[in-house]
């Protein structure tokens, strides 16, 4: 099995049980949606920024911004820096379903660092911390 899929198993496997957990807590959202509202700096995002780094198009990154703000996960507000831009915002909504996606990012890391033990759990953060200096270009 190639690196870039013992990679994936494992991220799909954590996305998978943090929807399930934001569900159950009431918070309706896609994957496709989670994975752009995941997306969205603290101080907004501009679409054109979201598409890039969810390396989506724009029609699709607006048509899931659409949806999340009809769902009230976000909101357009004006850029301060540009009156003519707009940018994506996450809502209260958004907000308070984050501590409860934490929380399971949490505890799926602490299974894993039951199974593989202390020491190559904090192998597997630096060195994948260590891989995102050279392949993450929104660091």
């Amino acid at each position: 099995m190639n690196i870039g899929l013992l990679l994936f198993i494992p991220h799909r496997h954590l996305e998978n049980r943090v929807l399930d957990t934001i569900s159950a807590a009431g918070f309706d959202v896609t994957i496709a949606q989670a994975r752009l509202l995941q997306r969205i700096a603290a101080n907004g995002s501009r679409l054109t920024e979201l598409a890039e780094a969810a390396q989506v198009t724009k029609q699709t990154a607006g048509f899931l911004v659409d949806q999340l703000e009809k769902s009230g996960w976000v909101e357009r507000v004006p850029d301060p820096t540009d009156g003519r831009a707009r940018l994506v915002c996450l809502t209260d909504k958004a907000k308070a379903a984050a501590p409860i996606a934490d929380g399971e990012v949490a505890r799926v890391e602490a299974e894993w660092e039951k199974h593989v033990g202390k020491r190559r759990m904090a192998q597997l953060r630096e060195t994948l911390e260590k891989l995102c200096e050279i392949t993450d270009p929104y660091r």
